[in-house]
């Protein structure tokens, strides 16, 4: 298997800018011959899963299912927020707040060359963490005292919405992250707004 927006990459820089089903695969073929022939890129590679694989699969996300049912009431987010944080980002609680955003794909990356500066654009890691985390930001703008202050205050600055809603997703993460670094229920009285 390879990564989708890696291929797709590919298929660009390779000159191909129209997406069908067939195009894909003979672009597919073209990019696993190339990988094959660098012992460099084998990283880029993951095996199928055989079906003992798929079942102890399984059996992993209906555990880390029934943890983040217990993890979500102390952490005050929902349970599909939690079962996403612990199934798809293991490092939570093990790296600082600057790691853990760039890991799941909500630190502004930047986007210069030469003279000219772009805008700073949050991207890669992630993707499903980082979707999660957007429905997350996006509820807690409303009912989080903690995060609806600080999306108010960034709104009064004159941020974008979305520029602030991607704030909120960053700094929701940072709380989770060192509330689980530090085995600790969520308490609005100990964050900073």
């Amino acid at each position: 298997m390879i990564n989708p927006r890696q291929a797709r990459d590919f298929a660009k820089a390779m000159g191909r800018l129209a997406k069908t089903d067939r195009l894909d695969a003979m672009m597919l073929a073209e990019l696993a011959s190339v990988l094959r022939r660098r012992p460099d890129t084998a990283r880029f590679l993951r095996p199928l899963p055989d079906a003992d694989q798929q079942r102890l699969a399984a059996l992993v996300a209906r555990r880390r299912q029934l943890l983040s049912m217990l993890t979500a009431e102390r952490l005050r987010i929902g349970p599909t927020t939690a079962a996403t944080l612990i199934a798809q980002l293991p490092e939570l609680g093990r790296l600082n707040r600057r790691q853990i955003s760039a890991l799941v794909g909500v630190a502004p990356m930047n986007r210069d060359s030469g003279q000219m500066r772009g805008r700073r654009a949050i991207t890669g890691g992630r993707g499903q963490v980082r979707h999660t985390l957007y429905m997350a930001a996006l509820t807690a703008t409303r009912y989080n005292p903690v995060i609806q202050v600080f999306y108010q205050r960034l709104l009064a600055a004159g941020k974008l919405k979305k520029v602030a809603l991607g704030a909120c997703m960053r700094k929701l993460l940072t709380i989770v992250n060192a509330m689980v670094r530090d085995n600790e229920t969520f308490d609005p009285d100990h964050v900073r707004t």
